[in-house]
This record gives structure tokens, C-alpha cells and sequence, in this order.
């Protein structure tokens, strides 16, 4: 007996189509297990096309979204969170309550190739300064918990100096001459250096010091960071590390007149 005539003995007893009685006497003819399986067969067909039909339906349902700001940069607090992340692929900071034309800057830089990271130049590739603006006044109108400080390591001495009243002898200037007396930053584009972990204060003073972070000219942290040992380097990123951030830790007014205009600000 064909396969079909199975199909149509099975549809005509179980759906009770026309000649019902014809199938009832042709079912008692045949074994029971070809007809179990074309009932199987069916029974698949039939819920796929069910499956398929209610995944029409949704699909035809237009996804609503706000549209607000924290809705659109939902692809950069999957990383830049609440809280620091370190992953294999690397630190992510918090940026939230930075300095908005710190940001902004970051931004382009990223964008621009002047900070290599092949994720973020990917992410902003096709964006705006304007629309970059946005981004940088979103994360700068945030707040979030500051982590909790480290140890400052047994060089925490030499790293305080340097970080407070900077070397005159190998013309290092302090951190808080330019980063703030609090260590908060600067209004609009001075980042703060604080609540940020150890490791991540060596990589970018590092990438400073190597030439894989730059900014447009004077390139004050690049001219820093080439008169800093590594030793130095490890001393002041502990000491920082350890420092508590202050309550109400929003960045400070802006740069004193004889404060340099770095084009890292710019």
C-alpha cells in the first residue's frame, strides 16, 4: 500500500473527512505500525505549521522602543556599566560622572584612531560629533559608586610625591596641577584619577609612554609619561589606586589661567 493512501486513510478516520466508512474498512486491513508513524509525520507537519504561523504573528509585531539616551547606548553600558569590569578582553572603566568634554574627546579620539581600540573605533566609526556630544552629556549626568580602594604598595611614599608635588629634578609636575588638588578632574575635559584600579592607571600611563595613546599637540601626558621610569609609573598608579574617593566627587571649576591647554582636553 503507498504512502499516500496511508496519508489519506489517516486524514479521512482521524479529521472525519468524506468516506469515512471506506477508511475505517481499508485501517482494518493494514498493520498499525505504518499508520502510527504516518500519523506521527503529520502530527510534526501540522505543529510546525502552527510554530510558523505564530512566529509570522510576532515578527509582524513592530518592537517598541523609548528612544531615549539610555535606551540608544545600551551597546556601551553592556561594558561601561555601573561598576569597573575586567575581562579577557580587557578593563572597561566606569564612565559615569567623568568630565562631559573628557568624554567627548574619548569619543573622538577613539573614533579618530588617536586611542587604539579596534571595538570601540568600530562602535563610533559612523558617528557625529554632535551625536558624540550626546553620548559624552548622558554618561557625564550619571553617578555611580566608587570602587573600594587597594593598598598603596610598598612605594606608596614616592608615588604620594609624585602625585602631590611632582619632581622638579627630571621636570615632572604633580598630578593635582592639572588633574585638580582633589584628584577629581577638571570641568569640562580634565579626567579624575581617582576609583580607577591600579592596572588600569599603569596600562594608560603605558600606552603614554609607548605611543599607543596620543593626543593632538602639546601632547602633555606623552611628554610625562617618557620622563617617568616604570618604576614611578607602577608607585604613582598604586598610590592613586588607594586613595578613597571624596564624597560629592563630581570634577572641579575649571583649569587655573596657567594651567597648559593639552590637546588631550581639546
Amino acid at each position: 500500500m503507498g504512502s499516500l493512501q496511508y496519508v489519506r486513510m489517516v486524514l479521512w478516520s482521524f479529521f472525519g473527512i468524506r468516506r469515512r466508512a471506506r477508511a475505517d474498512a481499508e485501517l482494518g486491513r493494514v498493520k498499525p505500525l505504518p499508520l502510527l508513524l504516518t500519523a506521527i509525520v503529520l502530527a510534526g507537519v501540522f505543529v510546525t505549521l502552527l510554530l510558523g504561523a505564530a512566529h509570522w504573528a510576532a515578527a509582524a509585531t513592530p518592537v517598541r522602543v523609548d528612544g531615549s539616551m539610555a535606551q540608544r547606548v545600551q551597546a556601551c553600558t553592556a561594558c561601561h556599566g555601573a561598576a569597573d569590569r575586567t575581562t579577557r578582553q580587557g578593563y572597561f572603566p566606569r564612565i559615569a560622572g567623568k568630565p562631559q568634554g573628557y568624554l567627548f574627546q574619548q569619543l573622538r579620539h577613539f573614533r579618530d584612531g588617536r586611542r587604539e581600540h579596534a571595538g570601540m573605533a568600530h562602535l563610533l566609526a559612523q558617528m557625529p560629533d554632535a551625536y558624540l556630544a550626546d553620548i559624552a552629556a548622558h554618561f557625564a549626568a550619571l553617578d555611580a559608586p566608587p570602587p573600594v580602594p587597594t593598598p598603596p604598595g610598598p612605594d606608596g611614599e614616592r608615588g604620594e610625591a609624585l602625585a602631590t608635588r611632582g619632581d622638579p629634578i627630571v621636570g615632572l609636575p604633580a598630578c593635582v596641577s592639572c588633574h585638580g588638588t582633589a584628584l577629581t578632574g577638571l570641568a569640562p575635559a580634565v579626567p579624575g584619577l581617582l576609583g580607577l584600579p591600579r592596572d588600569y592607571l599603569v596600562a594608560q600611563i603605558g600606552a603614554w609612554k609607548t605611543g599607543r595613546r596620543h593626543a593632538t599637540a602639546p601632547d602633555c601626558m606623552a611628554t610625562i609619561a617618557q620622563r617617568l621610569s616604570v618604576e614611578d609609573i607602577d608607585a604613582v598608579s598604586a598610590w592613586l589606586a588607594s586613595r578613597p574617593v571624596p564624597p560629592g566627587h563630581a570634577p572641579a571649576g575649571r583649569p587655573d589661567a596657567g594651567t597648559p591647554a593639552c590637546g588631550s582636553t581639546r
